[in-house]
């Protein structure tokens, strides 16, 4: 092969290696643009609650104990996912729902459950202990402090919140909520999906 043959075959491979990288990059780029530059978004979603887009970083949860008036500790939302329920403390027919969603959502989670936990809101009418405990072991009960709580619960998307369950990221973002009349399944399918994805809680 003389001098010019083998620099045309080096030629040829370069070609087909460009080719190659081509097949395989331009498309990548060009949904790239898009997603993030063009504002195109799929229409169809396979989650089953409502993202919180952008995730929206909560500030300190103004929380106290139902017992007493010392302060819960002040890093409750954060460190594990959390599911969590805003409602009367006297818990009527649609807060025992949404309880129990939750703490099946978490059971059926099996060995990612030590990842979650389950935090109730009380802002009024704390709280039916005895239906508390009895049904609901592990379940972190806490009032919202008169003074702070309104700006507090403000932070969160109040439409039909009788029926709402907030899912809460290890780092104190609210990310989700969920109808807890719906089908659990879809609760336990996007927080399967939230845990598979996170490396953090």
């Amino acid at each position: 092969m003389t001098g010019t043959d083998a620099a045309a075959e080096v030629a040829r491979g370069r070609k087909l290696l460009v080719g190659l990288a081509a097949l395989f990059f331009v498309p990548l780029a060009f949904s790239f643009y898009l997603y993030y530059i063009g504002g195109w978004r799929p229409a169809g979603t396979t989650n089953h609650g409502e993202l919180i887009s952008p995730a929206r970083p909560l500030a300190t949860a103004p929380f106290t104990l139902p017992d007493d008036a010392t302060p819960a500790r002040g890093d409750l939302l954060t460190g594990k996912w959390t599911l969590m329920y805003i409602g009367d403390g006297a818990c009527a027919a649609d807060c025992q729902k949404a309880l129990w969603v939750m703490r099946q959502t978490r059971q059926l989670l099996a060995e990612d459950m030590s990842r979650v936990q389950r935090v109730f809101l009380a802002e009024t009418g704390c709280c039916d202990r005895e239906f508390l405990a009895r049904e609901h072991v592990g379940l972190e009960v806490v009032r919202a402090d008169a003074a702070a709580a309104a700006a507090f619960i403000a932070q969160f998307p109040r439409q039909d919140a009788a029926h709402t369950i907030y899912v809460i990221d290890p780092l104190g973002n609210l990310m989700m909520r969920f109808d807890a009349r719906q089908n659990p399944k879809g609760l336990l399918t996007d927080l399967g999906k939230l845990l598979k994805l996170s490396h953090i809680g």
